[in-house]
């Protein structure tokens, strides 16, 4: 995410939420063009944020995995 927005944007399980409501909304049919566009912006914007918070704790838990690799092969090396 760009610098200043970290703040602004919403944590993983709001995004999932609204964007669950998003297609929800979509499917269910019944509103304009226009409200149809934003609604498709709207869940291309959620599901970045999801993604983000998804790459996270992707990342985190690779090096957490590293890091217990690493305490082993020392481990086995003494």
């Amino acid at each position: 995410m760009a610098a200043g927005t970290e703040e602004t944007a919403p944590g993983y399980e709001q995004a999932r939420d609204e964007l669950i409501e998003v297609v929800r909304r979509l499917e269910a049919g019944g509103t304009t063009l226009e409200e149809s566009l934003a609604l498709w912006e709207r869940g291309e914007e959620l599901a970045k944020v999801c993604r983000h918070w998804l790459e996270g704790a992707r990342a985190r838990l690779d090096a957490s995995l590293a890091a217990e690799r690493a305490t082993e092969e020392l481990d086995e090396a003494e």
